[in-house]
């Protein structure tokens, strides 16, 4: 494996750091000899974050227990505190490794300077900073139905993490979800929970979902021989609703038990939405729990995009 690779975008706005399987895009606002301290301190945290994972990697795939286990590096730590939330549900801590090094080196750079606002995208899975009056806006997109929509995150709301998870991403899951998108207090408990509500988007036994063993697909996957979902077929509308209503029924149990703020989910085109997504500029949108929306939102400066399907890219 090759080592960690830096590089500025052509922008020259946005970092790009890479090694392995970890993609990052940072990007950061202030005063500029704040914004060059914190990207060295990211570039520093970043050269051995993968290693120490890969050393703790057996006992990272096994499931979460009723109290937290110790692990000797602070990503995998994190990791275990977001899944460990959840137990009895099935989860290991790496349903939370992508937000979990996004928080990991959000911690390094507010650690090491003052900035008015940043974040770490890592492949969709966000850490947010933000101070005073600052705010940031996230574009959920990529569900293959059109859905394009922007949400403003404001200093003041509790939202500093955002996730999207859905059997067309990255990681194998359970369920049919195109996508859940999550808003949670850091990007590793959103990372952990979108997994979970995707799971919970689901129609069990449905013959138009195609699924195979996840040790089959990957051999080390931490989710052994459990069926994973690798293709779904043409749903009726009440399927839909039915197993859009299982997901939405997942993130409302977790949004009242604090463990996120909101959550959108989406499938077959259409969307449901637990909780209050955000603030968004004149007006506020989706007040009521689990209830069809589309969100109209207005565009905001320094945009990010977050998505299980597509790469992400900040929207100016």
């Amino acid at each position: 494996m090759n080592g960690p690779q830096i590089a500025w975008l052509a922008d020259g706005r946005r970092l790009h750091l890479n090694h392995g399987p970890i993609d990052l895009i940072i990007e950061t606002f202030g005063r500029d000899a704040e914004r060059h301290a914190a990207h060295d301190a990211a570039v520093a945290r970043f050269q051995s974050i993968l290693a120490e994972l890969v050393e703790e990697l057996v006992d990272l795939r096994k499931p979460a227990g009723a109290a937290p286990r110790h692990f000797k590096g602070s990503t995998a730590r994190r990791m275990e505190r977001a899944v460990q939330k959840f137990h009895p549900e099935f989860i290991t801590p790496m349903a939370a490794v992508a937000g979990s090094v996004a928080d990991e080196i959000m911690a390094a750079m507010t650690s090491a300077a003052e900035l008015d606002k940043a974040y770490v995208n890592d492949g969709g899975d966000i850490a947010i900073h933000l101070t005073g009056d600052a705010s940031i806006g996230a574009a959920v997109a990529g569900t293959g139905h059109g859905f394009d929509d922007r949400l403003a995150i404001h200093a003041l709301d509790p939202v500093r993490g955002i996730a999207t998870s859905g059997w067309r991403g990255r990681s194998f899951s359970f369920g049919i979800a195109d996508a859940v998108t999550v808003l949670a207090e850091d990007a590793a408990a959103a990372d952990a929970a979108a997994t979970l509500i995707a799971n919970a988007v689901d129609l069990p036994g449905h013959p138009a979902v195609k699924r195979e063993p996840a040790n089959e697909l990957a051999p080390d996957s931490d989710l052994g021989a459990r069926l994973v979902t690798t293709g779904v077929g043409p749903l009726g509308a009440g399927e839909v609703r039915q197993a859009l209503e299982r997901g939405a029924a997942e993130a409302e149990n977790y949004r009242r038990r604090g463990l996120i703020h909101s959550a959108a989910v989406f499938l077959a085109g259409e969307t449901v939405v637990a909780g209050n997504v955000t603030r968004l500029g004149p007006r506020t949108v989706v007040q009521n729990t689990m209830r069809k929306q589309r969100l109209e939102m207005p565009v905001s400066e320094g945009t990010v995009s977050t998505s299980g399907l597509l790469a992400s890219e900040v929207l100016r």
